[in-house]
């Protein structure tokens, strides 16, 4: 019976983890996503406001 309980206990572990791994893999990569826009949009306003800096 304490096989079959730890088992058990194990797999609720699993998926726990497996819930905090997908829910950090969406948050990382929507952080990632909103870095590269930024990048994309102050690169395309820093080639304008670039000549006059100089």
């Amino acid at each position: 019976m304490d096989r079959k309980n730890t088992h058990n206990n194990q797999s609720k572990k699993d998926a726990e983890r497996d819930a905090r791994l997908k829910a950090a893999l969406k948050a990382n990569m929507a952080r990632r996503k909103e870095q590269a826009r930024a990048r994309a949009g102050h690169k395309a306003d820093g080639d304008t406001s670039e000549e006059g800096q100089n």
